[in-house]
This record gives structure tokens, sequence and C-alpha cells, in this order.
């Protein structure tokens, strides 16, 4: 299938689930969460129907820079949209749904840098797979922690914002994200022993600060996760943690392959 109608009804259900939201938080009233939810599935499928025709290619794996970026945008919105059918975190989507439509245009119509082929080795692509599903749901805390910072602030002022009026409980809100940097963690931690596992030359010239990155990642949530159950860590110093902790693995993957594929393309 090509690639191009399902990218543009992605793109086109991402902006109306996103314009929806934005307008009955504008209002102060709470979305329907049906009708909410329903919208970013319809994206979503619409949305996976356009990697194929991206990801596919003779050789194997195409994961330049921009598609996978859309790959791993699905990821973190199949697992945002899950976990609002049983949590109440609608308010994350406020986020995910605009990545969703950048991502989606940006495969689509803006030319990748360096072609990175993946060949299809089954213990690699479980690397890329454990690797994506930790970057997603890491992606999600540190959306939620940014939502936790701006509800933290605006109770201290007193001055509550429409979206701040539809959150959970501060402490609700703190909760759910330590739920997802413990799977986060693990999941992150079974992508690194994998990859020590599955990879040929981990420590390769186009691997080693990959690996560096990722590695010191780990290392912050690990101290973040240790500080917050042996020392009851919380509010700016949780958030602020989180933050840098999903920085280095940003710099650790899309990092890398910025600069593998447009700055340093040899």
């Amino acid at each position: 299938m090509q690639p191009l109608l399902p990218s543009l009804s992605a793109a086109a259900l991402y902006a109306l689930a996103g314009l929806y939201q934005a307008q009955r938080l504008h209002t102060r009233q709470a979305p329907n969460k049906r009708l909410l939810l329903g919208l970013g599935m319809l994206a979503l499928f619409a949305h996976l129907l356009s990697l194929p025709g991206h990801l596919l290619s003779q050789d194997g794996l195409a994961l330049d820079f921009f598609n996978a970026a859309s790959l791993i945008a699905a990821c973190i919105i199949l697992m945002g949209v899950v976990t609002c059918v049983t949590q109440p975190l609608e308010n994350l989507l406020v986020l995910l749904y605009p990545i969703g439509l950048l991502a989606v245009l940006s495969a689509q119509f803006i030319p990748g840098g360096k072609l990175v082929v993946v060949q299809e080795d089954a213990g690699l692509l479980l690397h890329i797979l454990l690797s994506i599903m930790a970057y997603g749901l890491l992606s999600i805390a540190m959306l939620q922690s940014l939502l936790l910072l701006v509800q933290d602030r605006q109770l201290k002022n007193k001055h509550p914002s429409g979206l701040i009026r539809n959150f959970p409980p501060l402490q609700t809100m703190e909760k759910l994200l330590f739920a997802m940097l413990w799977c986060g963690w693990l999941l992150l931690s079974a992508a690194l022993a994998s990859g020590w596992v599955f990879v040929d030359d981990l420590l390769a010239q186009h691997l080693a600060h990959k690996t560096v990155f990722s590695l010191l990642a780990w290392l912050v949530f690990a101290v973040l996760l240790w500080g917050r159950h042996q020392l009851g860590w919380r509010g700016s110093k949780a958030i602020r943690l989180t933050l840098a902790g999903f920085t280095l693995l940003m710099l650790a993957y899309f990092g890398s392959k910025l600069v593998r594929e447009f700055i340093l393309p040899l």
C-alpha cells in the first residue's frame, strides 16, 4: 500500500482530535473521553497503515531519521491511548496527538538523510523492539512530568487553568509517573541487555555514543527510582531527574541519528 493516503488520513484525524481537545480545555470543559480516544484510535490505525510503506525495503528495515521518528511516535501514542483506557491520563493526549501529526507528515514529505537499513535478524529486531518500547514509555513519563510541573506551579499560585482543572489529584499524577518510570526503566534494562547479546559490536564507532548516552540515561533513572524508594524523592527533584534522563535518552537515539544522517553522513 502507498503510504500517502493513510499518512494524510492520520494527520487529519490527529489534527481533529487535538483541536477538539484543545477547544474543550479552552472552555474549561472535560472532553468526551470516548470521542477523544475514538478519534485517536482511528488516527493511530491510519498511522500504522502508513508505516510499512515507509519502513519496508528490499534490503530490510529503512530506519532513517524521520521513519524512525514516525515509528516511535506511533508506539508512544499506542501506549498513551491504551493507558488512557484504564487511567485518568487523557490530558496527555493534548501533547501526544500533535506529536503524531508532525511525525507522520515528516515521514511522508521530508526527505530523510543517509538511508539506514537494518537487516531482519531476529535478535536484532528484538533489541530494536525493546528499545522503541522503552523510549516510548519513558517519553510518556517525560510528558507526564511536564504536566506535573505545570500542575504543581499553578496550584501553588492558585490560578489553575482549564487544563489543570481536569487533572487528577497531584498525588495520583505522581504515582502514575513513577509507575511509568519503573516500567520504562525495566524495558530499557532489557533493551541494553539484548543489545549486549545480539549486537555484534556494541562499542563500534557508530554505536559507541549511543551506548554511552543510553547507559547514562539508565543510571539517572536508576538513581531516581532508588531515591524515590529510599528517600521519598518527589516534586521538582523527581521532575528534573526525569527530564535529565529523557534528554540523555533522546541524545542516544535521535542525537546520534541526526549526526550520522545529516551532519556527518559518511
